[in-house]
């Protein structure tokens, strides 16, 4: 594939150039020349399948998302892609949730995403495994997700981005301290 930057004769091209390639300019004005692809005789698998029934899940989100929800428009700025890409790109990526500690008896949160997170529960659970609560952090400092829980034991966290997407992790009791024989 060739790219061709701020060439007089190529400046304006686009579509087919021959029998065998393809001319496209990009949003920020860089021409590719690329051989056109031969599907003649694809045949998918089940998995390229399922993820083509995915992207298309994703296409239809970020159509309407990008133009509906500003900070699609906002991310994209300054960037070689447009609202669509970015919101196209959320709806594939869930929130991560990197860390959970305990300070001063609140659970503190990591979460992020390539967006926005735009919501983290908390489920404190009994040695069964049996929600003994349950709440919603609050954002505090643009990083941390705060709960201040009533009960102690393991700790779930849930945290899900503007596209819907979830993601959970579970923590063991942040209330227990490690004996000294544990660091030895």
């Amino acid at each position: 594939m060739a790219k061709v930057k701020k060439n007089i004769i190529m400046h304006g091209l686009s579509g087919s150039l021959g029998r065998d390639h393809y001319v496209r300019t990009m949003r920020d004005g860089r021409t590719i020349i690329s051989v056109k692809p031969d599907f003649s005789n694809r045949q998918f698998s089940e998995a390229q399948i399922k993820h083509q029934s995915r992207m298309k899940a994703a296409a239809a989100y970020a159509r309407a998302a990008s133009k509906e929800n500003p900070i699609y428009a906002k991310k994209a700025q300054g960037t070689a892609k447009n609202a669509y890409n970015i919101a196209l790109a959320d709806w594939m990526n869930p929130p991560v949730i990197q860390g959970m500690d305990l300070y001063m008896s609140t659970i503190r949160v990591q979460a992020s995403d390539d967006v926005q997170v735009t919501r983290v529960m908390i489920t404190v659970l009994d040695p069964l495994g049996q929600p003994v609560e349950q709440g919603d952090a609050k954002l505090e400092l643009g990083i941390w997700w705060n709960y201040q829980p009533t009960q102690q034991g393991r700790v779930q966290v849930n945290a899900w981005d503007m596209a819907g997407n979830e993601t959970q992790r579970e923590f063991d009791n942040p209330w227990i301290t490690p004996k000294a024989s544990e660091f030895l």
